[in-house]
């Protein structure tokens, strides 16, 4: 996909009328739900708006040693999987659970060393090991493999790991998540460029349409939407998504989607990845 293609997916670093902090934790079942909405977000008014990860540790000061506490988040999973249609796998937390939660928060840091494309493409690779794999995230060997797959040089990836920057930006996102008073997470936090305003502060997950408004309110004139780009560059683009991602960009039925899919299976252009709750669909590069 050219750059022109890809402008409405990615926000660059000019300057844009309204930045959001999206204040997320990588074991959060509620961020990983969010994320049909930030795709849709980006492709419609991606050109008014640039978002900033926040990393807020919540779930990692549970005290993950009791058992009790894994049935908790296990059932937590369950429900937002079965209620949201992005698919995560509860059992996880009794058959492999994520040892370390701060590990994971840290590799992200030093991902975005690299820049913040790169950070949320690896934050991405992260939240499917997890979800969909069941795979351990505070382990080595995994953060590399994400850091591989999200295409980072992984020698300064291991190397940035270990180092003060990774650890201070960590802090840094800790910091603001104490001073805007984030209680919950996903928390979203619109600023405009007037920095005397306050931010516009929505905590949880909501349709569509309320972050939808909230640009319009927040924007002098009513922002243009940009249409979606046809469903094989979208998939190209993110390589590995649900029928509900598909669906929230493009409003369509998860059903609608799941047969435009099998014509694109039947052309080998993907190839279908079964999951607990819904199906997710993976790009094949011919």
């Amino acid at each position: 996909m050219n750059e022109s293609t890809s402008s409405h997916y990615c926000h660059g670093n000019e300057k844009k009328p309204i930045e959001i902090y999206l204040f997320i934790d990588p074991l959060c079942p509620e961020c990983w739900a969010l994320e049909p909405i930030i795709k849709k977000l980006q492709i419609e008014y991606g050109r008014y708006f640039s978002i900033k990860h926040v990393l807020s540790g919540r779930i990692a000061t549970l005290n993950l040693a009791r058992k009790q506490k894994f049935e908790t988040i296990a059932d937590l999973w369950e429900k937002t999987a079965s209620r949201t249609g992005m698919s995560c796998d509860g059992s996880l937390w009794f058959e492999n659970p994520v040892s370390s939660p701060h590990i994971a928060s840290v590799a992200i840091k030093a991902a975005e060393l690299q820049g913040r494309r790169a950070g949320i493409r690896f934050l991405r690779k992260l939240q499917e090991r997890l979800f969909l794999d069941k795979q351990n995230i505070s382990n080595f060997d995994v953060l590399k493999e994400c850091a591989r797959e999200a295409g980072l040089d992984v020698t300064e990836f291991v190397t940035d790991i270990h180092s003060e920057s990774a650890a201070k930006a960590f802090q840094c996102d800790l910091k603001i998540t104490a001073e805007m008073d984030v209680q919950e997470i996903p928390t979203l936090v619109f600023f405009n460029e007037n920095i005397e305003e306050e931010g516009i502060k929505i905590t949880g997950y909501y349709p569509y349409e309320i972050y939808e408004q909230i640009l319009e309110e927040m924007l002098p004139n009513k922002p243009e939407r940009c249409s979606p780009p046809p469903i094989e560059a979208f998939l190209k683009y993110y390589q590995l998504v649900a029928s509900k991602e598909i669906a929230v960009v493009y409003n369509m039925s998860v059903t609608e989607v799941d047969r435009e899919m099998k014509k694109l299976q039947l052309k080998q252009l993907v190839e279908q990845v079964p999951a607990k709750y819904g199906v997710f669909w993976r790009y094949n590069d011919l």
